[in-house]
């Protein structure tokens, strides 16, 4: 996998942001306007909030803005009108947004929608900094081939994973023993079973550390998102799978550790600020100055450890088992994951429903092998049919 390419940096670099309106892509454009002779932005893309998409791109002047939502194309040319600036929308909108030659892509729209926009910025042989963890996740060999054809480079800019890259030496992969990605355990980390069985989608999103999205905020609750991190690493770093650890670290502070075979633990630890990783991923393969906070180490005073419980929080360990299966099992595991986290939010289904319905799944529809995104997208849609399926019997 390309992750260390070493590309040429352009004086101006060209940027695109797949999911502008989303937390990632805020957190970006907010790096991007500290630096304009630095940077210029090709396209911005959102899925629905175009008030906000508009504001962006009357802000930044792209060459394109792309709303995802077909109906809220009008919208966004009255919000553009006498701006000069092309508007788009639609799914096949969005692909060519990400074929616009810009040198470095943020993907950051959520959930499997962001896959063919993100594999058409790949053959380009762009610089991917990817945010969209089901990416990798769902079709996982498909993209490491195309990266691999294409030249691409892809920088991970999940907290943990770039954290893991930063410290990861890639010259020297026989000194490495493992990886350890440490997770927050979410808002029911110290909940009986009882109380996490009455979970309410306004508890789930509540994360005690992070700002995010619905979606990965109930991921964090359940403990997938870790299931989904343990994926994405496989793919990302060149060590066994059994040798990735998941530690629960409830401060948030050591964003991951990579381990070495003279005994040697090195960290990553940062502020509770995503502009960290992404501003690594901006400024690649030198760093940028990012306005965050510096962590005062006195002020934290302690940071604790802890083994996850399995048993309170199964979606681990069937992560763990997607990944050993292999073939189309974590596609499977992750489309009917999304169904599930949209059904809970939508209050159609509990807390604990979550991991049945991601296990029914997981059980009916076949680990097929994946050759090409047609493979990923077909399983795909079993999957999340499967899922709605079992959400509808119960």
């Amino acid at each position: 996998m390309a992750l260390t390419c070493r590309q040429a940096v352009p004086a101006r670099r060209r940027v695109t942001i797949l999911g502008s309106t989303g937390s990632i892509g805020c957190n970006t454009l907010d790096l991007l306007e500290r630096r304009p002779e630095a940077y210029s932005v090709e396209a911005l893309t959102a899925n629905r909030n175009v008030a906000l998409l508009a504001e962006q791109a009357r802000r930044v002047k792209p060459r394109t803005a792309v709303i995802a939502d077909p109906q809220k194309y009008a919208s966004l040319k009255e919000y553009l009108d006498g701006s000069g600036l092309t508007a788009a929308a639609g799914a096949q909108a969005l692909v060519e947004a990400a074929r616009q030659p810009a040198d470095w892509v943020m993907a950051a729209i959520v959930g499997a929608a962001g896959l063919a926009p993100t594999l058409a910025a790949i053959q380009r042989g762009a610089v991917i900094a990817l945010a969209n963890k089901e990416c990798l996740i769902s079709a996982g060999p498909v993209m490491t081939a195309e990266i691999k054809k294409h030249g691409a480079t892809l920088l991970p800019v999940d907290s943990e994973h770039n954290a893991i890259f930063q410290v990861f030496d890639f010259d020297r992969v026989d000194a490495i023993d493992r990886i350890v990605l440490t997770a927050s355990g979410g808002p029911f980390l110290r909940h009986d079973k009882a109380a996490i069985a009455k979970a309410t989608p306004e508890q789930a999103v509540a994360h005690p550390n992070w700002k995010m999205g619905a979606k990965i905020s109930v991921d964090s609750a359940t403990l997938m998102n870790k299931g989904l991190e343990v994926i994405e690493a496989a793919h990302l770093f060149p060590i066994p799978h059994e040798r990735i650890e998941v530690v629960v670290h409830p401060q948030s502070v050591v964003h991951s550790l990579v381990g070495y075979i003279d005994g040697s633990l090195l960290a990553q630890l940062g502020p509770l600020d995503m502009r960290v990783p992404i501003a690594y991923t901006l400024g690649w393969p030198d760093r940028m100055h990012a306005p965050t906070q510096r962590i005062d180490l006195a002020d934290i005073g302690q940071l604790t450890f802890e083994t996850p419980d399995t048993d309170r929080f199964p979606a681990l360990s069937i992560a763990r088992q997607a990944l050993r299966t292999g073939a189309g099992a974590p596609t499977i595991m992750s489309a009917a994951n999304e169904v599930a986290v949209d059904a809970f939010l939508a209050g159609r289904t509990g807390f604990l429903d979550i991991v049945r319905v991601v296990e029914g799944a997981l059980d009916k529809v076949p680990h097929l092998p994946l050759d090409n995104l047609e493979d990923v997208a077909d399983l795909d849609a079993q999957a999340r049919a499967t899922a709605n399926e079992i959400i509808e019997q119960t």
